[in-house]
């Protein structure tokens, strides 16, 4: 399996002429907030390296791009790819962003700010609170901050995000929340 990135205008080439199949890695609210029209949405946390297998086999000439936002977890899914099969993979060039600065166009939907962007929204806003009530109310308030480091830690070493956990239930990031505040 050969890995290249390739520039958005021959990636927009491929995609008119019906040459290429476009997968975004992004999770599923990435690509609902704003993705390429032609890219199909196969999220890494979820990524089925057997799909793909199949997509090929079903698909002989077609090539396969990738993307994400910037490239880094499009790389990864091509390692994965890469590992069981035979073949080459493109990487669309600085993900969405590059397509964007290209001056090319993205579908934009609605709904919530994607699930980790409302995690760095609550934690940095509780770290900010417990150091902020630390030096007007009390000294005790800075182990907020300490307990949201802490958190914060542990999820970057195992992968296991409470707060996301529990963002994720949250009633505007239900499925078919979207649908019913535009209702």
């Amino acid at each position: 399996m050969t890995i290249h990135d390739i520039e958005p205008a021959v990636v927009a080439d491929w995609l008119g002429a019906g040459e290429a199949t476009l997968v975004d890695v992004r999770e599923t609210d990435e690509f609902r907030l704003e993705h390429i029209k032609a890219a199909r949405s196969m999220p890494l946390s979820a990524f089925d390296v057997a799909t793909i297998q199949d997509q090929l086999a079903r698909e002989p000439g077609r090539k396969l791009v990738l993307h994400c936002a910037s490239g880094a977890r499009a790389r990864e899914a091509a390692r994965a790819i890469a590992e069981g099969t035979g073949g080459e993979i493109w990487l669309l060039a600085g993900g969405l962003q590059g397509w964007k600065r290209a001056g090319f166009a993205t579908e934009r939907g609605k709904g919530p700010l994607p699930l980790m962007r409302q995690v760095q929204i609550a934690a940095g806003g509780l770290a900010l609170l417990g150091f902020v009530l630390g030096a007007l109310v009390s000294p005790w308030w800075h182990a907020l901050s300490g307990f949201v480091g802490a958190g914060l830690l542990v999820a970057g070493i195992t992968g296991f995000c409470g707060m996301a956990n529990l963002l994720q239930v949250m009633p505007w990031n239900r499925p078919g929340a979207a649908a019913r505040a535009g209702s």
